[in-house]
């Protein structure tokens, strides 16, 4: 009667030079390694599923704004009749000298917070805090990707990120930053409807989770191509418009005035400097809420 062996255990194939490995299988591998690379845009958020920014450190108030408007030169413009001078930074600024800007009149801040639902700004604590002991008054604001995930989550995400707001005087309610995609479709690949429904959501959530208006900062440019010119929020929200030269220009639809100024992108220390429209009482009143 023959005798039964066990078979031989079985040899995987040799990884040597020269042996073919099958084509699908090098494309999973790929796919797998883009798609776990840090910072890469197909890269989800751990806590949302939105895509992580490529490059937050390169987005910032205003930072489209001149790629798609025509702006003027560098000459600051004239002083309104009653107006506070400010600043706003992000992380492009690294750590920030707040007492210089303190010396050459700069009374109050802006500092980005976050961006989509997952960047967070690196410098915001030396920023943030910074400012304010420096004496200004100082407040947050939150880059859009509203193709990236919600309104709400956005505002979720910003509020519970740096973006929260406290009555203690010196706290300005957060902002949010919706302007040209620094990522590919001007308006995100949305309707105006989907863009207003979407905006609508964050404010609503924002003032849910803070108690306070956000303040809108936009283009009047981008605001009538991806809004339809909108005019729903400028009776509650609080609007704050670049444009670069001497006069601040035409507003968006629904507000008669503006809040606060981005006049310069160019300006000494941080770039972007500002004109808050009215007194520092009223400054401060803001921030009291």
């Amino acid at each position: 009667m023959p005798v039964l062996r066990p078979a031989p255990p079985r040899r995987e194939p040799p990884t040597a030079p020269g042996v073919r490995i099958p084509l699908f299988s090098l494309l999973i591998a790929l796919l797998a390694l883009i798609v776990a690379l840090p910072g890469t845009a197909l890269a989800a958020s751990p806590t949302t599923g939105g895509k992580r920014p490529a490059h937050p450190e390169r987005d910032w108030l205003g930072s489209t704004v001149r790629r798609h408007e025509p702006q003027t030169g560098r000459t600051p413009p004239p002083s309104l009749t009653a107006s506070v001078e400010g600043v706003d930074v992000s992380s492009h600024n690294g750590n920030v000298p707040w007492s210089t800007l303190w010396n050459s009149g700069n009374r109050f801040a802006y500092v980005k917070a976050t961006e989509g639902t997952s960047y967070t700004n690196p410098y915001f604590a030396q920023q943030y805090n910074g400012s304010y002991d420096a004496g200004m008054i100082r407040g947050s604001y939150h880059f859009a990707l509203p193709d990236n995930s919600g309104g709400a989550a956005q505002a979720t995400y910003f509020a519970t990120h740096g973006g929260g707001w406290s009555g203690d005087g010196k706290t300005l309610p957060g902002v949010l930053d919706i302007e040209y995609n620094p990522y590919g479709s001007v308006c995100y690949g949305m309707s105006a409807g989907a863009l207003r429904n979407w905006i609508a959501d964050f404010l609503r959530t924002y003032r849910a989770r803070t108690g306070r208006d956000a303040m809108i900062y936009t283009a009047t440019g981008w605001w009538k191509q991806c809004t339809g010119d909108y005019g729903g929020f400028g009776s509650v929200n609080p609007l704050w418009v670049p444009r670069y030269g001497s006069s601040v220009g035409e507003l968006p639809a629904g507000w008669g005035f503006h809040t606060v100024w981005q006049y310069t992108d160019t300006g000494p220390t941080v770039g972007d400097h500002n004109r808050f429209n009215g007194s520092y009482s009223r400054l401060q009143a803001l921030a009291d809420g």
